[in-house]
């Protein structure tokens, strides 16, 4: 059943009010919201709501919603469970990772993984709601979600070996579509580039994109890898790229760019 970015934009976006815009602050506010700032954890809700939205068209981020046992889903069932993914995801890194947003309302946001963190222990699965999603995705929405999982794991195992544990993840980065072109992915991206050149860390992802590895190129990410999600007619590709720390300028303007920061655009 094909999806219109209109009907999803009606069934999901609910109004969420940014904290720093809640209050009578005038330009102040403003200015502050055109800063990076660390999610809490009770914002989580509202910042997958704009991941929800930069993602609802991404081939990843829908493959454990499209498939052939949820045709008879209404619109509606199956753009909740497209949230109810991101709000897990979200909650995952609020609680065990860095979770990053820019401009107002929730306008961009990224999620990443520090080194040294992931979000698999039990305690990080329970909290964020992830080991509830077997419950809620169907059959073959589960056999996909354990197929990306595990292949994901696999494959940042054998590229990055010793450094996987020492390197920082981008799993998922977005921006709401009326908030593009202002440089936010930029800003999110640099956030923790800088700190990891400064500290010695290599940085990962994977993007579902097809045109973002030319745009993270400019940061200094390398491609090194394609993998893909078989579990479909046609395959999904995901381009994994890496980038060694060290200075240099970023001569990009990544102002597009909507992807499994892994993915993310997924990971």
């Amino acid at each position: 059943m094909a999806k219109t970015k209109s009907a999803i934009a009606t069934l999901s976006m609910p109004k969420m009010a940014d904290p720093l815009l809640s209050t009578s602050g005038g330009a102040t506010d403003l200015a502050q919201a055109e800063q990076v700032r660390v999610l809490s954890r009770d914002e989580h809700e509202a910042a997958a709501a704009s991941l929800a939205e930069a993602f609802a068209d991404d081939e990843v981020a829908m493959y454990f919603v499209n498939t052939p046992d949820t045709e008879t889903w209404s619109e509606e069932k199956r753009w909740g469970m497209h949230l109810k993914i991101m709000r897990c995801i979200v909650l995952a890194h609020c609680i065990s990772g860095l979770a990053l947003t820019v401009g107002p309302n929730y306008a961009a946001v990224a999620l990443w993984m520090p080194p040294g963190k992931n979000m698999d222990d039990n305690d990080t699965m329970k909290d964020s709601g992830l080991l509830e999603l077997e419950k809620r995705l169907s059959t073959e929405g589960n056999c996909r979600f354990e197929e990306f999982i595990t292949l994901l794991h696999k494959t940042k195992t054998k590229v990055l070996g010793e450094k996987d544990d020492d390197s920082w993840y981008l799993v998922y980065i977005g921006t709401r579509n009326e908030a593009r072109k202002r440089g936010y992915a930029r800003m999110l991206i640099e956030y923790v580039t800088r700190q990891a050149d400064a500290e010695g860390h290599t940085c990962y992802l994977e993007s579902s994109n097809q045109k973002n590895p030319a745009i993270y190129e400019r940061f200094g990410f390398t491609m090194v890898e394609q993998i893909h999600l078989k579990r479909t007619c046609k395959w999904v590709d995901l381009d994994i790229m890496v980038r060694k720390p060290g200075p240099r300028e970023s001569s990009c303007d990544p102002r597009n760019i909507a992807h499994h920061g892994q993915t993310a655009e997924t990971a």
